[in-house]
C-alpha cells in the first residue's frame, strides 16, 4: 500500500463515525484508532420568575385551597385588598386545615397556584403590591 492510499485511507475513516478500523493485506496490516472526545452540552433553561413587590408564600407543605369549602367563594382574587392577619387561603397538611394569614397589608395582583394543588415550603402562592 501506497503513502498516499494510506493518507486517502486516513481522511476517510476521519471522515466517518468509525472510531477503529483494521486491515489486512498480503505483508501488510494497518490499524487506526481514532480517539473521539465527545462533548455532550446540557443546555439550561432558566424560566424567568416575574419579581412581584410583594409575595405570600406557603410555610408549609401540602394541598392548597382557595375557598373555605368546595364551591364556596374564594378567600381573595386578584383585586382583593387584604389586611396583615387576614386569611387568605388554607393548606392542608397531615388531614388539618391550616389558615394562611396575610403577613402584611397588600393588593392581590395574581394567585400563583391552582386549587387543589400540592405546593411545598417557601412556595409563592400569592403576589401582591
Amino acid at each position: 500500500m501506497e503513502f498516499k492510499e494510506i493518507q486517502e485511507l486516513i481522511k476517510l475513516i476521519d471522515n466517518t463515525g468509525l472510531t477503529s478500523f483494521e486491515m489486512e493485506k498480503e505483508n501488510f496490516k494497518i490499524s487506526i484508532n481514532k480517539e473521539t472526545n465527545k462533548i455532550f452540552s446540557q443546555e439550561v433553561v432558566q424560566q424567568e420568575t416575574p419579581q412581584y413587590p410583594k409575595v405570600i408564600a406557603s410555610p408549609i407543605v401540602g394541598t392548597f385551597y382557595i375557598a373555605p369549602a368546595p364551591g364556596a367563594t374564594p378567600f381573595v382574587q386578584p383585586g382583593s385588598k387584604v389586611k396583615k392577619g387576614q386569611t387568605v387561603c388554607i393548606i392542608e397538611a397531615m388531614k388539618l386545615m391550616n389558615e394562611i394569614q396575610a403577613d402584611e397589608d397588600m393588593e392581590i395582583i395574581e394567585v400563583l397556584v391552582a386549587d387543589g394543588e400540592m405546593v411545598e415550603y417557601g412556595q409563592p402562592l400569592f403576589a401582591g403590591k
